[in-house]
């Protein structure tokens, strides 16, 4: 069951030409059912978004607000979007994205990737963490815990 103290969505950035972590690394967070309510974050010194953010307007800032803030707010749309149809996934699980600015952090012309789209499965009540392994040149991913 996801901790009511972390977001159930966590991701976390190194960069492989340093070996250290990618900080200052903007990135998005949005479900594909609902793509008008986006979460924002800015990876700190050690790679990770600290807090997702919600900056957008009255509509979109008024569903978070209702909820209670962007944690309850994630947890209620997984929640509301768990889809029931196995062609889209599993019961329950509901499509995710997270979009990396990479193009900012490396320099637009200094990179082949200026985004970093990943999309995924969230089920409720799980915790989603995905480690992003990042280059100029190229990036991989994994279901982290």
């Amino acid at each position: 069951m996801s901790n009511a103290a972390r977001p159930p969505i966590t991701c976390h950035v190194l960069d492989t030409t340093t070996g250290r972590p990618a900080a200052n690394l903007a990135v998005r967070l949005s479900c594909v059912a609902v793509p008008s309510i986006e979460f924002v974050g800015i990876t700190n010194n050690d790679g990770r978004i600290a807090a997702w953010e919600n900056k957008q307007g009255s509509e979109e800032g008024a569903y978070v607000e209702s909820k209670g803030g962007v944690i309850p707010a994630l947890l209620a749309m997984i929640a509301e979007q768990g889809t029931k149809d196995s062609a889209t996934g599993p019961p329950g699980s509901s499509l995710w994205k997270l979009q990396f600015n990479t193009g900012a952090h490396y320099g637009i012309g200094n990179t082949f990737f200026p985004i970093v789209e990943l999309s995924f499965l969230v089920v409720k009540d799980e915790h989603f963490h995905v480690p992003l392994l990042l280059g100029p040149y190229s990036f991989t991913t994994y279901r982290g815990s």
